[in-house]
């Protein structure tokens, strides 16, 4: 029988010694015995660290033990947005923190379909960077330069990165599976002046070659000065240095290049679904303080814990795995089909691998539920995880049904823009269903009416009001219009993320889609979450997705509801009966579609997102081609049936 819950259903309650056994206790213990405010909730805590952004950020350095080889003169000296000041001065280097812990602790766990299992200690982690550094610096690699990655998530990804990081480089990475256009999108941006490669990979039980790709990739790359190859598997690069030689024959180079706060430490990339992906630039010192904060405080993680979280290293979600390693912590770094050979592939990977935290889509919860899944109870598990897209309640009450009261679920969002989360849960709040528990510390978040009024139990656009240390420092090739198009020109002096959120008094909040695919029906904004939740608990749907074609002449337009039939299953006129009654008596009248439309598949990026807005303008004439790029969906052909109903479609230009 599948689990159930009513939305707003508390699922966990934290334990009553939570101040006393968490590191947010310990820290707010630490503030009130410095001089900052006395705090016993969050609430208070939150309040506190974006009322007095300095005191809050300052503790967060202190507290955190921030090495500082400069000596900052103002924690904020410009707080207005664009172009806030942090820290002028200071000189740190965020490889120095991740490599601080030492010992015979694994501080990497890689486990692969394409080879051996490999575990690296922090003093074996450290000894290789310091390696991966002289050889860097062998192929002509400082400070500024450029080193990208066309890699799996395994080890010597992670290597390279804190070997670039360790000397002033700039990272960034593709994964292995996405194509030549969508990396040629990403890397011709950057100009990158090392490309460490992969000549292949194991997917479930497919051996993938990527060597055309790489020769292709290569040929396209000219400011490239090398190009080396990882030796991952069987494959091995035409005319590409070898990674295993260079650092068997280099000598340990373990210094660190201090830089300034805002000094550039990563180069994300947007999914590029609707137009060419914004090259986005994040600083040393935002990731560091920001991702120092987010681990400890909100995900409590420390020495002895152990994340795992399955991911690509073309998503964020690989940098803040990989920042566990600043707060003492070990990772688990996963390759492969994460649901090969069974969806309890990774439940026992966290069993086996001692994980503490467990990342888990919400679309992975979601199938773990309707296959009936026992993940069992890993024994040092104490939180789940979820991110990417909106977790239905139900979601929620399976985590409390199979993973028991001892388990916490810390469903969050936020972005690659600031390489975070911007509402998420912590250690002090209780779980409720479908909802996320609170806004992150030191985030002033809101939801901004049309107006640019705050509201509070209804829908709005997700806005920042004050600045992030992890905003971007820029967008690669950008003189700044561009990065004041992508967020702040709704409302002047205020991000606007591009989420659509309703905040309940409390606090408590849900996402409910982008707010570039938000449903406008007769001037009522309806979020596209919420009818998946209600269509996918049919048994009959195994996906769906929703657009809304707006009419010209101010009627109420065209909702149309595509729907994936579970196997076996025809969508005949008395299943369509059946999603208008669940849409009607489960959401409202309005949620009920025009047209119901079975197709075979729903198009998602590879990060899980669905494509609503780029189906709705091939519905209303563009080429497909124009929208999204092959390269970023799971698979390529998604859009080929809505290419073929928008030639069908009656006024799908209109």
């Amino acid at each position: 029988m599948r689990a159930a819950a009513a939305l707003g259903d508390v699922t966990w309650t934290p334990p009553n010694d939570a101040l006393e056994t968490t590191r947010v206790g310990a820290f707010m213990r630490w503030v009130a015995e410095n001089g900052g405010p006395e705090t016993t909730t969050h609430e208070e805590l939150w309040r506190w660290s974006v009322d007095d952004l300095e005191a809050f950020w300052e503790a967060v350095w202190t507290w955190c033990g921030v090495r500082d080889h400069g000596a900052y003169t103002a924690v904020l000296a410009e707080a207005g947005m664009p172009g806030a000041v942090w820290f002028p001065g200071a000189l740190v280097n965020y490889a120095e923190h991740a490599l601080a812990a030492t010992g015979d602790g694994v501080a990497v766990r890689g486990r692969s379909q394409t080879r051996e299992d490999l575990d690296l200690t922090f003093t074996e982690l450290a000894a290789l960077v310091a390696r991966a550094r002289n050889v860097l610096t062998g192929l002509g690699v400082g400070r500024g330069d450029v080193v990208a990655g066309y890699l799996p998530n395994v080890p010597e990804t992670l290597i390279a990165f804190l070997a670039a990081a360790s000397l002033g480089a700039v990272w960034t990475s593709c994964a292995s599976e996405l194509g030549v256009h969508s990396v040629l999108d990403r890397l011709q941006q950057v100009e990158p002046a090392v490309l460490l490669v992969a000549g292949g990979y194991v997917y479930g039980a497919k051996d993938i070659s990527r060597l055309e790709e790489v020769e292709r990739i290569r040929a396209a790359l000219p400011s490239v000065r090398g190009v080396v190859d990882i030796e991952y598997g069987p494959w091995r690069v035409p005319d590409a240095a070898s990674w295993p030689a260079l650092l068997a024959a280099a000598r340990p180079d373990p210094g660190f290049e201090p830089v300034p706060f805002d000094h550039p430490l990563v180069v994300l990339f947007s999914s590029g679904t609707t137009g060419r992906p914004k090259a986005i630039v994040h600083g040393h010192g935002g990731i560091l303080l920001e991702h120092l904060k987010n681990h400890a405080l909100s995900w409590d993680l420390g020495r002895g814990d152990v994340l795992l979280w399955y991911t690509t290293t073309s998503w964020m979600m690989w940098n803040a795995l990989v920042s566990a390693l600043l707060v003492g912590a070990g990772v688990v770094m996963i390759d492969g089909d994460p649901g090969f050979p069974d969806l309890g592939w990774q439940w026992r990977l966290a069993e086996e691998t001692g994980a503490t935290m467990m990342g888990a889509s919400p679309g992975f919860l979601m199938a773990c539920r309707a296959a009936g899944l026992d993940p069992g109870r890993p024994a040092r598990l104490r939180t789940i995880g979820s991110a990417g897209s909106p977790l239905p309640p139900e979601g929620y009450a399976w985590v409390r049904d199979r993973l028991g009261s001892r388990v916490q679920l810390n469903v969050g969002s936020g972005g690659t823009d600031v390489c975070s989360g911007l509402v998420q849960n912590n250690p002090l709040l209780p779980v409720r269903a479908g909802l996320i528990s609170g806004r992150g510390l030191g985030v002033d978040v809101h939801a901004f009416d049309e107006a640019g009024h705050a509201v509070v139990g209804e829908p709005g656009e997700l806005v920042i009001t004050a600045p992030m240390p992890s905003m971007p420092v820029g967008l690669w090739g950008d003189d700044g219009s561009r990065l004041h198009a992508s967020y702040f020109d709704a409302y002047p002096g205020i991000w606007r993320h591009g989420d659509w959120i309703v905040f309940e008094a409390d606090g408590s909040c849900r996402v409910t889609g982008r707010s570039d695919a938000t449903l406008n029906r007769g001037g009522v904004r309806l979020g596209t979450a919420e009818f998946y939740r209600v269509v996918e608990e049919l048994d009959e749907i195994a996906d769906s997705l929703v657009v809304h074609l707006e009419d010209t002449a101010g009627g109420n337009g065209e909702l149309v509801l595509f729907v994936v039939p579970s196997t076996g299953v025809r969508l005949d006129t008395g299943l369509e009966a059946r999603l208008r009654t669940e849409l009607r008596t489960g959401l409202s009248p309005r949620h009920v579609p025009d047209r119901i439309v079975a197709v075979p598949s729903v198009p998602r990026t590879l990060t899980g997102k669905k494509l609503e807005l780029p189906v709705k303008r091939i519905l209303q004439g563009v080429d497909a081609t124009e929208v999204a790029s092959p390269d970023n969906l799971t698979d390529p052909s998604s859009l080929d049936a809505y290419t073929q109903l928008a030639r069908e479609w009656p006024g799908a230009d209109a």
